[in-house]
């Protein structure tokens, strides 16, 4: 395979969500021996990037980062420009049409209610047909977004295709060291409204099981209530919220379940990181999680039921650890196994495929 001159664009250098894929990506095609240039719209401290990645920074104004991406285009030949999430998926294709550059364009989508949150996001959903010319293939990171992607928002399916997410995985541990540990349950995820944490919390009011702890790592913009709700519900001194954390390790090491409570889960990178681990997963039915358990590998539970969730954490709790299904499980996900179909998919389009 040829080294190819790729660019990679999305919101931010690093954090959650697609911004850590995207740097994961970045990271994993460097290291293959392929010339890659991550563009973002902010620089995030701590975002891992590797050094030998280039990167650029085009700023948070549509319109300038669409300028720059222009000139950036013009000045350079690449063999492939691909972009995550819808709003950067659109500034990237007008930045190719000012440019009037000949990549092959790639939108990578990421998650079902991404055209809520802008205009230009809902224009990269709404518009998708108008985007078909440009762009060589729409990309999801489950079976489920590529579904909604054909089925509602009418793109092509002979130019959709899955590429789950590259996931690097947590070095598992015995089913001795997991029973060892006290009753902690651990959650990790962004701490906004559609990833569920407040339900989380509700449930973990109403666990039967003794001693039983919560610790939960990320941060976001529900931080300050989902505090007051623990001291409202009166579990506080057994609530530990670490703040942003560099891996989903630093909670999943402490605790002997995970919980995945998400409203809408596209993929989940933290439920393939908890059973790498070798935990016991309960997760809500989201789209993301269902697909990864695929009914064998953890339970699931209807969303927004805290009873619900309650009643599954305490099975979870009281049942003897068996790490190896699930972390045979993760393996389909790994970091390496994504980067790969990542640089077929590039490599075919760099050649004309």
């Amino acid at each position: 395979m040829r080294k190819l001159d790729i660019l990679l664009y999305t919101r931010a250098s690093g954090g959650g969500g697609a911004e850590r894929v995207w740097a994961i990506l970045a990271n994993g095609l460097a290291a293959r021996g392929h010339r890659v240039t991550f563009v973002f719209d902010e620089k995030v401290s701590n975002d891992g990037v590797d050094p030998a990645v280039a990167t650029i920074d085009v700023g948070k104004g549509h319109v300038g980062a669409v300028l720059r991406l222009a000139r950036l285009l013009r000045s350079r030949r690449f063999d492939v420009i691909a972009a995550a999430v819808s709003v950067n998926c659109v500034k990237l294709a007008l930045a190719k049409v000012l440019a009037l550059s000949g990549a092959p364009l790639v939108f990578s989508y990421h998650g079902f209610e991404e055209y809520k949150t802008g205009r230009l996001s809902a224009v990269g959903f709404y518009a998708l047909p108008l985007f078909v010319p440009l762009t060589r293939r729409f990309v999801g990171v489950s079976d489920g977004i590529v579904r909604a992607l054909v089925d509602r928002w009418h793109a092509p399916a002979a130019k959709t295709e899955r590429i789950y997410n590259p996931v690097p995985l947590i070095a598992a541990a015995t089913a001795e060291e997991i029973a060892a540990r006290p009753p902690v349950v651990g959650a990790v995820g962004r701490l906004s409204r559609e990833k569920g944490t407040d339900v989380l919390i509700d449930a973990f009011a109403r666990l039967t099981t003794p001693n039983a702890r919560l610790v939960i790592g990320g941060d976001g913009p529900e931080r300050q209530r989902l505090v007051q709700q623990a001291a409202d519900l009166g579990v506080s001194d057994r609530v530990r919220f670490l703040g942003r954390v560099s891996s989903a390790a630093e909670v999943y090491g402490l605790a002997r379940v995970a919980a995945v409570p998400s409203r809408t889960e596209a993929f989940g990178m933290t439920t393939v990181e908890a059973l790498s681990a070798g935990l016991s997963v309960v997760a809500t039915d989201c789209d993301g999680s269902r697909e990864i358990l695929a009914g064998q590998y953890g339970e699931l539970v209807p969303i927004e039921n805290a009873a619900a969730l309650a009643a599954a954490l305490d099975r979870a709790l009281a049942t003897p650890p068996n790490p190896a299904p699930g972390v045979a499980r993760a393996q389909e996900f790994s970091a390496e196994a994504g980067i790969a179909q990542w640089e077929r998919l590039f490599a075919g389009l760099a050649t004309g495929g």
